[in-house]
């Protein structure tokens, strides 16, 4: 936006749109909902490339980045961005070969891109629901570490509390058996 760009969400979950929807309300296309999924599928990001694909074949935008949580740790996950249209490939070490493909490359690469895109959609939403998992985990250990702590303090105010009490009832027997 700051580059004088044109900028479109779609916005893939929830809580994502919950969060993009305060600032860039008018830059979100779309929503896609993935609350009644129990498991995440490559239907689902299927269904999610193809429509990415369907966007960009109607002329709707010229890149594609893939913003997701990648798994660190249970403790730690990376804000991750990943250009997905036109993509991005690492170049290797395969100097100067060449190979004859049967069908020839166009029809290879009609078939396989799309597919790509798929696994990459997916496995941005599975790192994204790992992501999840491991902050739940850490925040459920944060939480029984709490209590455990609430528990203990409780623990002890009531048995000083308690043992106030017997001391008094003590002194208050002792004293009306010194006064008789």
């Amino acid at each position: 936006i700051a580059d004088g760009k044109e900028v479109k969400i779609l916005c893939v979950g929830r809580k994502g749109y919950d969060q993009l929807r305060r600032l860039f309300a008018k830059q979100i296309i779309e929503t896609i909902e993935l609350r009644g999924v129990r498991t995440i599928g490559l239907e689902q990001a299927d269904m999610i490339a193809q429509k990415i694909l369907t966007l960009f074949e109607q002329g709707a935008f010229d890149v594609a980045t893939l913003f997701f949580s990648r798994f660190r740790s249970v403790m730690a996950q990376i804000p991750t961005a990943q250009q997905i249209i036109p993509p991005v490939f690492e170049e290797g070490d395969a100097a100067a070969v060449t190979y004859e493909y049967e069908p020839d490359e166009e029809e290879i690469l009609a078939e396989l891109l799309p597919r790509n895109l798929s696994v990459q959609v997916f496995r941005a939403l599975l790192e994204n629901a790992a992501s999840e998992q491991g902050a739940r985990m850490s925040a459920m250990d944060s939480a029984t570490r709490n209590a455990g702590e609430m528990i203990r303090k409780q623990t002890l105010t009531y048995n000083r509390t308690r043992q106030a009490m017997i001391t008094k009832e003590l002194i208050e027997i002792i004293s009306g058996a010194e006064a008789l």
